[in-house]
């Protein structure tokens, strides 16, 4: 196939997506401003069904197949050849212990047998939780963690209690949870955890946009052969002289990129500028 007007290839196309926590407000407008296609929400589905961040039901495989798990289901039930889907995950940072999410924004295009993904991955998230038996505490938390425009997640004893209350946005059913998790609670604490569904989540939102952003990006970004879109970075070669020594540093040399439909290859020397300042070298700054 050709690309010739490579720029409008996804104009009127109809884009799928399934997801049932309104996280179209942050991908339909960067979606359809960039590629004017048509984002359709299906809401059909379950998503909670393929896991969830309060932990009743374990995610059955990694983030990335859940998001094509997403695409799949969404396709079939709108009965389209392309789709598009969310996935978060939360935990703390490899290395240093701070709160981490990644979030991954899939984008899948059966008639081109593309498959293209935008990530988010930083610190910017208000993931977190508190055990106590003190009004007060619960209070300092939510304050901490932006309530009540971020909602709250309660339950008695610990993080994996039945006793469990969602969608707590005003203080009075804070309060009210509070107590009612304390009755049924049989250690006298209560879990007070941030509730990462998008929709609960304005913090989680922005950092979907972003991946959003990242996946228009790759997908607008075209092959200088063929025309095809997705022409993205297959590997990063480190070793950019050092500015002091002139040895190969650890800073990107050149990005390989590659294209999915032709095969066609090229690099892009220097991202990051011609030489690696001294602090990133090895041999100045070991």
């Amino acid at each position: 196939m050709e690309f010739k007007n490579h720029n409008k290839i996804y104009e009127n196309r109809r884009i799928v997506l399934l997801t049932k926590h309104e996280k179209e407000k942050v991908i339909k407008p960067v979606l359809e401003k960039e590629t004017g296609c048509e984002l359709i929400v299906e809401t059909r589905f379950d998503t909670d069904k393929l896991g969830t961040f309060s932990r009743e039901i374990k995610r059955p495989k990694s983030q990335l197949d859940t998001a094509r798990m997403k695409i799949r289901i969404g396709m079939k039930l709108f009965n389209t050849d392309i789709g598009i889907a969310s996935e978060g995950s939360f935990g703390s940072h490899p290395y240093v212990p701070i709160p981490w999410n990644i979030e991954l924004v899939l984008l899948y295009d059966k008639k081109e047998k593309m498959e293209i993904y935008g990530i988010y991955e930083g610190s910017e998230t208000n993931f977190g939780h508190l055990e106590t038996n003190n009004f007060d505490d619960a209070l300092k938390f939510a304050e901490k963690i932006g309530f009540p425009k971020h909602f709250l997640i309660l339950r008695s004893d610990d993080e994996y209690s039945k006793n469990i209350i969602k969608d707590i946005d005003s203080v009075d059913k804070l309060k009210d949870s509070f107590h009612w998790c304390l009755t049924k609670s049989r250690s006298g604490n209560v879990f007070i955890e941030t509730d990462m569904r998008a929709h609960a989540n304005p913090t989680r939102m922005k950092n979907i946009e972003k991946a959003t952003q990242d996946l228009i990006l790759k997908l607008m970004n075209f092959c200088p052969e063929c025309g095809a879109p997705g022409f993205i970075i297959k590997e990063a070669i480190k070793g950019l002289p050092c500015e002091q020594c002139g040895l190969p540093s650890a800073m990107t040399l050149k990005y390989e990129f590659s294209c999915h439909k032709c095969k066609h290859e090229n690099e892009q020397l220097y991202p990051r500028g011609e030489f690696a300042p001294a602090q990133y070298c090895n041999h100045c700054n070991p």
